[in-house]
């Protein structure tokens, strides 16, 4: 028994001492940041003026690769401008198909506001005419084929001028 207990105090005591010794080490947390400054007066300019040469000897040697690279193999450099050709032609028949849309959309409206001028002026005479019964409603007079024309509640419809080629 005495032994085990000789043997603690002993494992008691290393322990202690350790520590002990941990928290009189001095610890600052300024060291963690790289003093540059310390030994700047052993720098061998000599070795630096070195070293800058190296790395200019690098810079062009890599520069100078890269220029022949893109002189003599430039498909290893650049994108493969094979696959961008059928990417330019299917937007271009995207934007051919729009302006067909845009088109088509122009001579339906077209088509249209002659029907919504139609139907405004039946609307109309049939608000002027709900007074006593009389005969059919008279039939429009035609108008010029282009400027504004006054339309119900305000709107105006601009007709296209017609244009005759020769």
């Amino acid at each position: 028994m005495t032994f085990k207990l000789s043997v603690l105090l002993l494992v008691l005591a290393v322990v202690t001492v350790l520590v002990t010794a941990q928290r009189r080490r001095p610890t600052s947390k300024t060291n963690d940041e790289w003093n540059y400054r310390d030994g700047a007066e052993r720098v061998s300019m000599r070795g630096v003026a070195n070293l800058t040469q190296v790395l200019d000897d690098w810079r062009f040697d890599i520069l100078n690769q890269m220029k022949g690279l893109l002189q003599n193999d430039h498909q290893s450099l650049l994108p493969d401008y094979g696959r961008i050709l059928p990417l330019s032609e299917a937007l271009d028949d995207l934007y051919k198909e729009f302006n067909a849309l845009k088109e088509r959309l122009g001579d339906l409206t077209e088509k249209f506001t002659g029907i919504e001028s139609f139907i405004d002026e039946v609307k109309s005479g049939r608000a002027n005419n709900s007074g006593p019964a009389s005969g059919p409603a008279p039939a429009p007079a035609p108008g010029p084929a282009s400027g504004p024309i006054q339309r119900q509640g305000g709107r105006r419809m601009l007709r296209k001028k017609t244009t005759t080629s020769t």
